[in-house]
């Protein structure tokens, strides 16, 4: 765990801010590796690009791409579906893969400092050794260069999705992952809780168990249940007794009713059922409707032309009023093994009142 002379985020002030706050800008990073869509991964562009073109309308977007011939390539196929090119720009960024959401820069900021925004970088180890990441795990340090930001380095492993946050102290998590021995072997819950809470600035971490079939990150939270206000939660629910989520989805929501805030309310829990699995050449999935990315210009809610998809988008609008709801075709995608939370980092803004 942090030692008692390091300064960490949480003793200069740093937070980490919920998603649906304004945002500066999505950092992205350009799919290219085969391994993630083997044999398919030439299917999932024009849904990308669409994904991009949404993106543009409410925030800057920045894409990691390997080098000068994509990125000319890039620039031509956004501009050729009438994205706003104004809010796009590309970085010479090389990387394994594109899930921006484990690899990215971990944003936080404190309105008062003279550096109001800093960048964590946690170690990326691929999932627990499960693919390559040297290239993904310099992603934050080159942003932090190129916009001349303090980046802090806890010094363990930690990916984007595991973790979601309501914006008030409150950091939710799941055991299966954060637990699990292929990612910081050497350190107990209480020590990666204390990471957790000094590098997000946070007050509390509340942890959930397993995550969801066919998420081969363990248990991603981010395919499970996230924060969409300070105590208002949307977590996945499977209604069939035969499917194998049924259980664990269960125990979840069980858990959930459980916790208290750190003022002490119960959480509002507004169930979203899953979706119908979804198997790829004999593998299972990881369909979620909680795979959602709140941008400026909406909330990005994946659809698997599945026959629950109009019930998940119509309790997303009940419960979101500040923003539209937008379907987008996640069918291509997810045969990558995640959706459009999974390709995201956002980039807040910094408000003098925040």
């Amino acid at each position: 765990m942090p030692t008692s002379s390091e300064i960490t985020p949480r003793d200069l002030g740093y937070r980490f801010p919920p998603e649906w706050k304004k945002h500066t800008a999505t950092w992205l990073s350009y799919p290219h590796n085969e391994t993630s869509w083997p044999g398919k991964i030439h299917t999932i562009f024009p849904y990308y690009r669409m994904f991009i073109k949404a993106l543009a309308k409410g925030e800057i977007v920045h894409i990691n791409v390997l080098d000068q011939e994509m990125l000319e390539r890039v620039e031509k196929e956004l501009a050729a579906i009438g994205t706003d090119m104004e809010r796009i720009f590309l970085h010479i960024h090389p990387t394994n893969d594109a899930w921006c959401r484990d690899h990215g820069p971990a944003f936080v900021i404190n309105p008062r400092s003279d550096k109001p925004k800093a960048i964590v970088s946690w170690r990326y180890n691929g999932w627990g050794g499960k693919y390559p990441a040297e290239l993904d795990a310099q992603i934050p340090s080159k942003v932090g260069s190129l916009m001349n930001l303090p980046v802090f380095y806890p010094g363990i492993v930690m990916e984007g999705g595991s973790v979601d946050f309501n914006g008030n102290g409150t950091i939710l998590t799941t055991t299966s992952c954060l637990l699990n021995p292929n990612r910081n072997p050497g350190l107990l819950q209480g020590e990666i809780e204390n990471y957790l809470l000094e590098y997000y600035g946070a007050e509390q971490v509340l942890w959930l168990g397993n995550g969801i079939e066919g998420d081969d990150t363990d248990g991603h939270i981010d395919d499970l249940t996230r924060f969409i206000k300070e105590d208002t939660v949307v977590t996945v629910v499977e209604p069939n007794k035969s499917d194998a989520n049924y259980s664990p989805l269960k125990e979840n929501l069980k858990n959930l009713s459980k916790f208290r805030l750190i003022n002490g309310k119960q959480l509002n829990i507004v169930e979203i059922p899953m979706p119908e699995p979804m198997y790829y050449e004999g593998q299972r999935l990881p369909v979620s409707y909680a795979n959602f990315y709140m941008a400026n210009s909406g909330v990005m809610v994946p659809v698997y032309r599945n026959k629950q998809d109009d019930k998940a988008i119509s309790i997303m609008e009940s419960v979101i009023k500040d923003r539209p709801v937008i379907g987008l075709d996640s069918v291509e995608i997810i045969w990558g093994l995640g959706s459009w939370h999974c390709l995201s980092q956002q980039e807040p803004e910094v408000i003098s009142n925040q």
